[in-house]
């Protein structure tokens, strides 16, 4: 696909490809599809200029946009490696990052630079342990240089004899996911999961030329603009973000679950399809978006490794009664079973190939308990790794944490509390939604808290859930460590 985007970026140069929001909301066109295909191959004779060949990792720090785009296609036409990195990971978390990665030139704006480099005075001041740039090894800046940056990429290099790495199959791109610093972890993508995963996502959003959709991730950015869509990047501010949304009228909207809650109370209105993922999203959420103007609201089940699995329509969620939660029957292509221990297993063409370092393996072991219902959908039943053992008992949260979202809560999770001897209080720990009265809530919840059985909470506690990650997901941990404090030493 990414072969076709560059014909399709060639074949109507004029046309807007990348959209901003002024803070009216009204569309400004930030780069034209001319534009991007113009800076992808300045890039490619940049990197071949440098003596970058096929199969080279090139370590990635530049913020979605433009110039990120035109990199990846520009790693893309050469056949090199890219590996993504996040300056702001931590100088621990980063060195393990290279160490492990070993690109042979990393690619950084500015504002990744000030990150991990030349703004240290800063962030010494606001109490941040950062790396020195040199620490990233061979960098060059992409985009506007700043005092104290490196070299800026040599974009006038020729362009003749920059060859085109053609269908050969190989790895495409690293992204780190968990891991310590001690043994970090990376999911590795060939060129065919990497078309793969992309081919499925296009099946799902099934653009149309000169038709917007709204959205920021690589994933929506390549299927949009090869079909002809332009992409517009969702505003920051929420409240832009809903007059943005009111102006362009997209056809398709992606946010993440708390994009949507924050533009939902900013009073935004959608139209189309809207789509959500990276986090989880509950019916209730769903329905809120149905109700503001959304056409049809779908949450998608994705992975790093497997982008995307399954996906469910805000209607078939909200008519599921059993226990945990429907994620979807899995997308064409995708194979699902469970193991001995109840580990969601998933296989498939868009499947990543390995983890860097390891050798390669079909099957893709989620870290989510599941089950397969009798028509094949995906049940999630939490998180292995967040089960709470109270009591000799095993408690997995995400089996129950559904039936928590009643009216009125936007956010709902179980935790494990130490109990000090050993075992562990379980936590209800509820977010309330703007407007929310908490007595009306306490009432409200206690039906489905009486039907959870021997896995009702010792505990309900209304507080804001810390967020973590890029897809700012609810922080177990965090969550676990508030409770703590706020609850004190008994229930």
């Amino acid at each position: 696909m990414l072969d076709r985007l560059d014909h399709a970026l060639r074949s109507r140069p004029e046309r807007p490809a990348l959209l901003t929001a002024t803070r009216t909301g009204a569309a400004r066109v930030r780069a034209t599809r001319g534009e991007l295909a113009e800076l992808s191959d300045a890039f490619a004779a940049a990197l071949h200029a440098r003596g970058l060949r096929a199969g080279d990792t090139v370590g990635v720090a530049v913020r979605p946009g433009p110039r990120a785009l035109a990199v990846l296609l520009a790693l893309w036409r050469l056949g090199l490696r890219g590996a993504v990195l996040d300056p702001g990971a931590g100088p621990d978390v980063l060195r393990a990052r290279l160490a492990l990665a070993r690109p042979s030139l990393v690619l950084a704006d500015a504002a990744a630079q000030a990150v991990a480099g030349w703004a240290r005075p800063l962030a010494r001041r606001a109490g941040l342990a950062l790396p020195d740039l040199a620490e990233l090894g061979p960098v060059a800046t992409v985009g506007p240089r700043l005092p104290g940056c490196a070299p800026a990429l040599d974009l006038a290099a020729s362009r003749a004899g920059v060859p085109v790495h053609g269908d050969h199959d190989g790895d495409a791109v690293i992204v780190f996911t968990s891991g310590t610093t001690s043994r970090p972890r990376a999911v590795v993508h060939t060129r065919s999961s990497l078309a793969a995963g992309m081919a499925t996502v296009a099946s799902l959003f099934d653009a149309v030329p000169d038709q917007p959709v709204l959205g920021g991730t690589f994933f929506v950015l390549v299927p949009s603009l090869t079909c002809g869509a332009p992409v517009a990047l969702p505003a920051r501010d929420p409240r832009v973000l809903a007059r943005q949304l009111h102006r362009l009228r997209p056809r398709d909207t992606y946010l993440t679950p708390p994009g949507l809650r924050d533009a939902l109370d900013a009073g935004a209105r959608f139209h189309g399809r809207v789509w959500t993922g990276s986090a989880p999203a509950d019916a209730a959420l769903l329905e809120r978006v149905r109700g503001a103007g959304a056409a049809r609201a779908w949450g998608v089940y994705a992975l790093t490794e497997l982008f995307p699995a399954a996906a469910v329509e805000a209607r078939e969620k909200s008519a599921f009664e059993g226990p945990g939660d429907l994620v979807g029957t899995p997308l064409p292509g995708v194979l699902a079973r469970t193991d001995a221990a109840g580990q969601l297993l998933l296989s498939g063409a868009a499947a990543r190939q390995r983890y860097l370092g390891e050798e390669p393996d079909p099957w893709v072991r989620t870290g989510d308990r599941a089950r397969l219902d009798g028509t094949g959908r995906i049940v999630l039943e939490g998180r292995c790794k967040d089960m709470v053992l109270r009591r000799a008992e095993n408690i997995y949260p995400g089996l129950y944490e559904p039936a928590l979202h009643v009216p009125g809560v936007e956010l709902a999770v179980l935790v494990g509390v130490p109990a000090g001897d050993g075992d562990e209080r379980l936590v209800a720990v509820v977010q309330p939604g703007r407007g929310a009265n908490e007595h009306g809530l306490r009432s409200a919840l206690s039906g489905p808290l009486h039907r959870m059985g021997t896995a009702r909470p010792d505990a309900l506690l209304f507080a804001r859930i810390p967020l973590s990650g890029r897809s700012r997901k609810p922080d177990r941990a965090a969550t676990s460590a508030m409770a703590a404090q706020r609850l004190g030493p008994t229930v």
